[in-house]
């Protein structure tokens, strides 16, 4: 018998650090490779962690609630690996290398190209105690500064008062909205008020749109687009389409088509700011917003620019679909380089919408309503007009570039009609 270690993952390419938010197993079960084991929630996604061995639970080492970094043990399993081959990892084990002692010469050495980088989770959890980041030591990936590091000090005492000088201009951009935020006194209740518990979900929700405010300088910018004619061409094969292809032609199809096309032919807006530069991604990956009763879900349609309406329209059902099934995974929400919001879906008809970090702008597709409309021979006429509504990274984006790429997707809009093709 041997006894294996089961580290939290790394469930997507930024995320250090998850949260148990449930145990799907408890000690004496039986477990096969790759059954659900934990419910994990990171500031991306709520997802199942898959067992990496077969064998018998012995200890859950991390309490629901409980973050950890990511590779920290999160549970023990006791497999039938020979003793002959768990030897020789228990003396490396026992006997760790002599230059990995924390000293101070050592941590002079280390890699710190990620001391700055700070998860929702270290930044809230640093300004609730007064801690100034820059003068901790992190212990992850490139002296990254994880949640265990800042619950030591607390743990310890040793956390700095609130009135601290103020610590370097990168953390005040980011501290500062949340230490005022826990100075604000709580709302008083009155008789008949309710106090709703913020979900892990909520959670992740406010921290990413937290993130993207404080750290996004955001821009505003909206087109009116006479989509007559895609309307009226749509109407005219909806029944038909489902019944042979057996999901519904939205309108929302032909806009995301709109904008992955648009964006094949202006890179720059597919971009994210990198600190020091500025990230052109070559994949069109669009993230679509698809929202429950109490949560919001971004997952991705990857290479958009390369499917058909058709296509596009199949995906954002499927996708819905695992949403309100709760069958999400972890791989469907992560790549997405620009996102388009269906803010029309409930009635809106302007909005603004925060942009989904680290992407450079989001572009919100509002309600397509009747209006009377000036036309080119100065004659009145009743048309279906939709506000596209962008918001845009200012770092990244300019107004020239986002007026181009917004008057492109108005163009392709216009001109789809009976001899578009949606295959």
């Amino acid at each position: 018998m041997a006894i294996e270690q089961m580290a939290m993952p790394q469930l997507g390419e930024s995320v250090t650090e998850g949260t148990i938010s449930k145990w799907l197993v408890s000690p004496g079960d039986q477990v096969n490779k790759y059954d659900p084991i934990a419910e994990v929630m990171t500031d991306k996604v709520n997802a199942e962690v898959p067992s990496s061995f077969s064998g018998t639970i012995t200890e859950l080492v991390g309490e629901e609630g409980q973050t950890l970094a990511v590779g920290e043990i999160i549970c023990k399993i006791e497999t039938e690996e020979t003793a002959a081959e768990e030897a020789p990892k228990r003396e490396e084990v026992q006997n760790p290398p002599a230059d990995t002692a924390d000293t101070d010469s050592n941590r002079a050495g280390k890699d710190q190209s990620n001391k700055a980088r700070y998860s929702p989770a270290v930044l809230r959890l640093a300004g609730e105690h007064g801690i100034q980041l820059e003068e901790v030591e992190g212990t992850g990936a490139g002296g990254r500064i994880t949640r265990k590091d800042i619950q030591k000090i607390i743990d310890s005492g040793m956390q700095q008062k609130t009135e601290a000088p103020a610590p370097a201009a990168v953390q005040t951009t980011q501290q500062a909205p949340k230490q005022q935020q826990k100075q604000a006194p709580a709302p008083a209740l009155s008789a008949g008020d309710i106090e709703i518990p913020v979900t892990g979900i909520r959670k992740a929700i406010a921290a990413n749109m937290h993130k993207s405010k404080t750290e996004i300088p955001h821009a505003w910018t909206m087109m009116e687009v006479d989509v007559t004619n895609m309307t009226a061409y749509r109407n005219s094969i909806k029944d038909s389409f489902k019944q042979k292809e057996g999901f519904n032609l939205t309108f929302f199809a032909f806009f995301v088509k709109a904008a992955a096309q648009a964006l094949k032919e202006f890179p720059q807006m597919n971009s994210m700011w990198a600190g020091d530069k500025i990230v052109q991604k070559k994949d069109i990956n669009i993230s679509i917003a698809v929202a429950t009763e109490d949560s919001l879900f971004v997952p991705v349609i990857k290479h958009a620019d390369e499917k058909t309406i058709k296509g596009i329209a199949r995906e954002i059902t499927d996708l819905a679909k695992k949403v309100r099934d709760g069958r999400l995974a972890a791989d469907d929400m992560q790549g997405g380089t620009f996102t388009v919001n269906n803010t029309g879906s409930f009635g809106s008809v302007q909005s603004m919408g925060i942009i989904n970090h680290p992407q450079a702008a989001i572009l919100q597709v509002e309600s397509i309503v009747k209006r009377p409309v000036v036309m080119n021979n100065g004659m009145i006429a009743v048309r279906d007009m939709v506000n596209l509504c962008l918001s845009l990274d200012h770092r990244v984006l300019d107004g020239l570039v986002c007026g181009r790429f917004l008057g492109r997707v108005k163009e392709i809009l216009e001109n789809i009609d009976e001899n578009t093709s949606v295959y």
